[in-house]
């Protein structure tokens, strides 16, 4: 962990600077980790979206001049519904919860927001950026899909992205090398394949698996999850200098 994160992060997760730490940063762009309190099979905590957000956050705050605010840490996880411990917000209370964080952001002077979403459901968030366009105040989602996909390539993850869907390659490779005391043993032959998901939306996720996984977890590694997170880095500086600019990424 690098010394800027080790200062201003709280076991990677919560920001740790004082509002003179922030004054004298000067950042103009805040970034606001999204994730989620949901079922990841029997292997990865509930807290795993929240944590993958959240060390992306640490670490583009760690390489560029952004202001690292705490995670929204429940979020719209009703197709997990059918696990004990998910817990949900609906798209109405994410959405407001975010515009109010923007709209405080704005008025105390900051020019824009990357929303840095963990959870795949979170739709209504691609909704706020979208009314954010040609306004004053800059907003963009990240990562991309693009985004992850040069990742994915760089770290060499090699089930594709939709197999890879839920607790899966890519989500234990970045605990495994970030947090790894929270990757319990059994994903090594936790491997759950659904391809067609065509009603996931109507019928939740119960429907496509039985362990909660879909996706090949036996593959991660704490290397791989190193390099997702440096490509993503290398990823951020184009939303920045968008957001920055007032344009919409």
């Amino acid at each position: 962990m690098s010394g800027s994160r080790t200062r201003h992060q709280a076991g990677g997760v919560l920001p740790v600077q004082t509002t003179e730490d922030v004054r004298a940063g000067g950042a103009k762009v805040a970034v606001l980790p999204v994730g989620s309190f949901e079922q990841h099979g029997a292997f990865l905590p509930l807290v795993t979206d929240t944590v993958v957000a959240c060390v992306i956050a640490a670490e583009l705050a760690a390489a560029h001049p952004v202001l690292s605010l705490p995670p929204v840490t429940i979020s719209c996880s009703h197709e997990h519904a059918a696990w004990p411990g998910t817990v949900s917000l609906s798209a109405a209370t994410l959405y407001a919860v975010v515009r109010d964080i923007a709209d405080s952001l704005r008025r105390a002077g900051t020019r824009g927001l990357v929303l840095v979403n963990g959870h795949g459901g979170n739709y209504v968030l691609r909704n706020v950026v979208q009314e954010s366009a040609g306004g004053d105040f800059g907003m963009a989602l990240f990562p991309g899909p693009a985004d992850w996909d040069s990742a994915r390539k760089r770290a060499g993850v090699r089930t594709p992205a939709h197999s890879d869907m839920h607790a899966g390659e890519l989500e234990t490779s970045i605990l495994l090398h970030t947090h790894p005391e929270l990757v319990r043993p059994g994903h090594e032959t936790s491997d759950w394949i659904s391809g067609e998901r065509k009603h996931l939306l109507t019928l939740g996720m119960s429907a496509y698996t039985e362990s909660g996984v879909i996706g090949r977890p036996s593959r991660a590694s704490a290397d791989k999850g190193k390099e997702l997170l440096a490509g993503l880095v290398d990823s951020f500086a184009e939303y920045l200098a968008l957001v920055g600019s007032g344009e919409e990424a």
